[in-house]
Formats: C-alpha cells, structure tokens, sequence
C-alpha cells in the first residue's frame, strides 16, 4: 500500500463529521515519514519543502507572514501595527482579528493551490504572532509586539492564537509564537549578540507570554530568535529548546529558524566550525524546521555522524503532524472559503474598529472633538499626513484601497469647511541639500497655519525609519532608533506650526504617527491636543477623522511607556529589567502606561475583590456622567506589599474592555491573573506572594504621573491572602 492509498482511505466525506486530534494526526504522519528515505526525509525540513512525487506529497512552502493582515501576499486586510492592535486592549477583538486572517489566508491558499502555485507566502503556517517584550523603546520591531507587559502581551497573544488556530476539526491556520525567547535589539548587532538575563527577569518578563500561547492556546510553532541567549544561540539552546520548551512546557508543535538564523552559529557566533556542525546543533537540540539554506548541507552532517536518523525522523513527523492538523491532505470545512472572501466588507469593518480602539488621546485642551460648525478652514500639515507608507507598518499585506488622515478628513467634513494642506516639510531631511526644500515647505505650512481656523499636523516615522535591520531604509541604526527625537526636519516643522499659531491666536493638534515612544515635549507645551495614531492600517486615515471630529471617541490606552527624555535610557544592549518599562521604571515618564483620555472622562466609583479558588475576580462599578458614550478599558494592577520579590511599581494583573455609555452607571467583573497572588524570587521560581496585597483599579495607569495628568486617584482594594 502506497501513500497516496493511505491518504485516499482516510480521507473524509464531505459533512461527515471528523475530528483530527495530534495522536492521530502524528499517528499518520508517523506513517507517511517510514515511506520516506532519509534523503527525502531531509528534505522536507527545509522551509521550501520540494514535492516527493511517488509518495503523493505536494511541494509546501512554510513561510507565511500574518502579523496584522495576511501579508506579502497581494491584496489582504490591512489592521492597525500589532502595537496599535496592543494599545486596544481589547482580547475579543484580537481573537477575532486572528480568525479573519485565518479566513484570508485559507481563501488565498485554496484559489492558489488550484493553479498550482505553491510558493513563498501561500500556505497556511503564519510566522505570527510577535510576542516579544517591548523592554526598550529604541527597537525598531517593537511595533511588532503588543506592547512592554507581558501579562497584557500574553493574554491578546492568546486570543490572536486561538482565533487564527480556530476551534473547528482541524487547525484552520498554524499560528508562532515569535522569537524564542530574549530578543528586543539592537537590530545592528542580533547576528553576533549575546543577551543576558537573569533567571528573575527569564521568569518574570520574557517567558510568560510564550508559555502562555505554549500552555493556553496550544500555538503550534515557535521560532527562535537570531542572538544568543546567555551564551546558547537561540535555535539551538538546550535550554530554551530541549528544557523550557519541550521539557517543563512539554511542547508538541514543531520548532522553526528566524531566516537564516542557523548559519549565524559558525560565521558569527563562532559556537560550531563550519555549517556541518551548525545545522547538527540546531537540529539536536529541537529545531525541526530551518528558514535558511542551512539544512541542505543535513546529508553531509549525516555522513559525518554528526546526527542521527532518529532525529531527523522526528523533526519530519513533527512537520508532517502539523499538516496533517491542517487538513493539507483531506477535504476540510475551509476548503470552500472562496477568495471573495478577502478584503471583504465585514473584514474592513472590523480593521476600521480595530483603528478606533488603538488611537490613544495624549492631551486635549478642548479642542478635540473639532467642531465643524465653528470651522470654516481647517489645515493639514505634515510629512504624514497624505502618506501611505505611514499607515501600515513593517511585514504587511497590500490594500486596495488607501485612505490616509488628509483623505480621511475629505471624506468627513461638511463641503462648507475648506481644507488647506502643505506636506510642510520631508519625513527626515537632516542634510544640508535638503535645506531649501525645507525653506519653501515650511513657509507654505505657516501659511496655511495662518489661514486656518485650526491646523493639524501630523509627523512621525514609517518603516523606512524604524523596523527591522535589513529591511528598512535606516541603514544607520538598522531599522532601531538612536533616540527618541523626530527627524530634525519635522522638529523644525512643529515649530514654525506653533510660532504662527500663537501668533494668530490659532488652535493646533499634533497627530503622531509611529510604532514606539516618541518625544512629545515640545507637542505637550505648544500644541492644543495630541492624538497617537500608531500605523493605522491601509485606510486608517478614516478612523483618525472620525475621532478628530468625534462621530467616535477615542479609548486606546499606551500599551508602552513614554519615557522622561531627560533622563538617560539605560544601555540598549544590557538586558536587565532595572528601570526599564513601568514595572522597573525609577523615575516619572513623560506618558505612563496604561494611559489614555476618551472624550466623556469616565471614573471609577469602587471596586470589590471576591477570591474564587486560586484566582480572583474584580468587581468594578464605574460612571460616565458625561452626554458623550465611549470605549472605555478597565485596568487592574497588584502589588504584592509583603513580599521582597514584588516588581519596584505595581504591575498589571487583569484588564477588561467596557462600554460606557453617556450618562449611565454599570458595573463589569474582570477575571485577575491567574498569578495573580503569586511573585518571582531570585532563582526565577514562582512562590506565593504572601501576606499584604494592594490592588488598584483605574482607566488611565496607576503611577504619579496619571494622577497629575488626570487628577484622579485610582480606587485601591486591599487583601489578606
């Protein structure tokens, strides 16, 4: 009996129902992998896996990309930058933001597979989610990530897991947990780089969301990351791979390289001599797949007796489980999703709401929401405000449609407000032959500031400016940041804005567009509003108008602190967590985490701890005494008071997304962290807190610093446990 006879009589029927579970998913891929030689064998653990004609095995590419949008792929739904998805703090939405990639990537997969095309960017395995820590602002891929916390980074990287996984008989797309486990920049130096972490920080700050999409949400691949993790290259650490993951978590997905990860062991790491023994380590040590070209040189590696065909056997049935979960071989409920389904109403409905939801409110002196009836011209200015590029990010898909915040604001205004625009100055001209460019910009940008009513400027970065080495245009910092200003040019630009603004007696707003902490000083003393937009999407212009002229309010909450850039960031290369991100932060920011106005300004009223079992619930009552309804998110953070090893600030132990409509009181429970009475020693072991703890419930962060910008104190519970 030949393979494609096994697969024809396991097969399913249409609407009979099967359920394929891992045993007996492994159980026939066991099956297929004895059928194979082991140069066959080897070949399929290659990212660009070749056809193997005589057993019925189609070529499958592994390498897909979904971290906002089915990406590099042509048309797909284009959703805000994963840190903008991170600043909604909204877990539902995540989840089901997951299903309609899922959903995109299937249809793609099933109109592809037709015409044969089996290539690059058409399977089913996407390399997302990115769940990282946001633990220095200067990275370049932080936009990647949900953000600095990684309680928050593991519950949305969960609800993004299960929804593009999906709940039905079969796996309907395979998420990654990205990039195992301590990797946050220096992009410069990631091929060489050795970071170091304690086993408090280890426990405490870069392993919990990957545990959780491991434990909760059964992710199906993990990827290791390209630098050494204390002395261990990632894709091939026995500690991180063969203990942690496979041992204590007890994974049963498959392990994948970053790209060309595995070759960085002998020409840069200096860890093995040669490829040989480069791909021998990482396939030892549990890494089944290689993105790279690496594992071609597996046979050679095999003669040498450097591995073992037991090994690679192993490697080839963990791929082959994963397609087989996929249903790459049977008819499947998802083999009917029709293309039409891409970009389709309901999805670009659902990208617009995810827009909303992560815009976060900085600073408002009244101006905002704008009133049209009180505008006759209004201005737009900046190298942003008409861009594409600054709406979608790095690693994403393409729109049929773009619509930035010049656009957007056509599109809502009444035609009785006139709309004047000057791209005022370019997105970073610091050179010198840029500077009468500069002049006649800048002075096109005062003139419109003087003939409107109320200018909006809108600046930051695009992917050219920040992302990931290789890939961008900053080939200076590879793609991170060296600080947190703007470029010089659009400092420039904000200055002549708000010059002749106080001069006119006008109204400004700054709309800042970027993945990542950006210095507002300037914004915060001489504008009137200032609005975080992130990348919005393809067509998040949209909901950037329709919050500036509040048909919605805004509700998105800083999912990463905005640091005091007066005082110095620690080292970028040293990766102890002392005084970084909220929970070690020693000083006030200059905008905290978990911060963010809406346009209603809603309280909380009290606050009620109830213990059930292990965990707890919060009971939260809060008021919206304002004419105006809002999204509004409910945050809850802990300090362990008693115990030595609590984080220096409180940190965030559970959240929860409301309503709060206009004029009305209600009342919400939010499930705490599951850890919630529990801290982090020395040895990185997790030990119940003990005694005293204090827990503080807020829409806006709990620091000093909230309090000063919202004059409001958090409702505090404590208990006893």
């Amino acid at each position: 009996m030949n393979a494609k006879t096994i697969l024809s009589k396991r097969k399913r029927k249409r609407n009979e129902r099967y359920s394929m579970n891992r045993e007996e998913a492994r159980q026939r891929a066991c099956e297929m992998v004895s059928r194979m030689t082991i140069a066959e064998k080897m070949s399929q653990l290659r990212y660009d896996s070749p056809a193997i004609e005589r057993l019925g095995i189609p070529a499958y590419n592994w390498w897909n990309e979904g971290l906002h949008g089915v990406a590099r792929a042509g048309t797909a739904t284009s959703f805000p930058q994963a840190i903008g998805m991170g600043a909604t703090f909204d877990e539902e939405l995540l989840g089901r933001i997951g299903d309609v990639i899922a959903t995109e990537g299937r249809a793609k997969y099933n109109a592809c597979s037709a015409f044969g095309d089996r290539d690059i960017y058409k399977g089913l395995t996407f390399w997302s989610p990115n769940v990282n820590i946001f633990r220095d602002p200067r990275w370049g891929r932080g936009q990647e990530t949900y953000g600095e916390d990684p309680y928050l980074t593991g519950t949305l990287g969960v609800s993004f897991v299960k929804g593009l996984q999906g709940d039905g008989e079969y796996l309907k797309a395979a998420a990654c947990a990205k990039h195992f486990a301590v990797h946050s920049g220096p992009e410069a130096v990631r091929h060489s780089f050795d970071a170091r972490a304690d086993a408090k920080d280890m426990a405490e700050t870069y392993l919990p969301a990957f545990r959780r999409l491991v434990e909760e949400a059964d992710v199906e691949a993990v990827m290791g990351c390209y630098n050494r993790v204390n002395g261990e290259p990632a894709c091939g650490s026995h500690a991180l791979l063969a203990e942690i993951l496979r041992g204590t978590w007890n994974f049963q997905g498959h392990v994948v390289s970053d790209c060309w990860a595995i070759r960085d062991f002998h020409l840069n790491h200096h860890v093995t001599k040669n490829a040989e023994e480069s791909a021998a380590l990482a396939i030892n040590e549990g890494c089944d797949l290689n993105c790279g070209d690496t594992y071609q040189v597996l046979p050679d590696a095999y003669a040498k007796g450097l591995i073992s065909e037991e090994r690679i056997t192993e490697a080839a049935v963990r791929l082959f489980t994963t397609r087989f979960l996929l249903g790459l071989f049977d008819e499947t409920e998802y083999d009917e999703i029709p293309y039409s389904a891409v970009e389709c109403p309901e999805h670009l409905q659902l990208a617009q709401c995810c827009a909303e939801e992560s815009m976060v409110l900085l600073k408002n002196d009244g101006v905002l929401p704008l009133d049209p009836s009180r505008i006759r011209t209004l201005g737009v200015v900046g190298p942003n405000a008409d861009s594409r590029a600054a709406l979608i990010g790095n690693y994403h898909g393409t729109s049929s449609e773009y619509i930035t915040v010049l656009e957007g604001l056509r599109r809502i205004l009444p035609e009785h407000v006139r709309i004047l625009y000057s791209e005022g100055c370019a997105l970073n001209a610091d050179r010198v032959e840029h500077l009468a460019f500069e002049n006649d910009r800048l002075s096109e940008a005062m003139i419109v500031t003087e003939q409107s009513d109320v200018t909006i400027v809108v600046v930051g970065l695009n992917e050219t400016l920040e992302g990931e080495e290789g890939d961008t245009g900053n080939s200076a910092a590879s793609g991170d940041k060296t600080d947190l200003s703007l470029p010089q040019s659009q400092c420039a630009l904000l200055n002549a804005v708000a010059s002749q603004a106080k001069e006119d007696g006008k109204k400004t707003v700054l709309c800042l567009m970027a993945g990542s902490d950006m210095d507002l000083s300037f914004a915060m003393e001489n504008f009137d509003a200032v609005l975080m937009l992130w990348y919005p999407g393809a067509r998040g212009g949209l909901a950037a108008a329709r919050i500036l002229t509040g048909e919605v309010s805004p509700s998105g909450k800083l999912n990463i602190t905005f640091y005091d850039p007066e005082r110095p960031l620690p080292e970028f290369t040293d990766y102890s967590m002392k005084d970084r991100t909220y929970r070690y932060l020693g000083g006030k920011p200059q905008y905290p985490f978990g911060f963010g106005l809406t346009y209603a300004g809603v309280e909380v009223t009290g606050a009620r701890l109830e213990l059930d079992g292990p965990a707890a619930l919060m009971h939260v009552a809060y008021r919206n005494s304002s004419p105006v309804s809002t999204g509004e998110v409910i945050q809850i953070y802990v300090d362990a008071a008693d115990s030595p090893y609590r984080t220096p600030n409180p940190r965030l132990c559970g959240f929860l997304r409301v309503k709060a409509e206009a004029g009305c009181e209600s009342e919400c429970t939010v499930t705490l962290d599951a850890d919630v009475f529990r801290v982090v020693n020395e040895k990185g072991e997790t030990v119940p807190g003990g005694g005293r703890y204090v827990f503080f419930v807020s829409t806006c962060g709990v620091d000093e610093r909230s309090r000063e910008l919202t004059g409001k104190a958090p409702v505090t519970v404590e208990a006893c446990v």
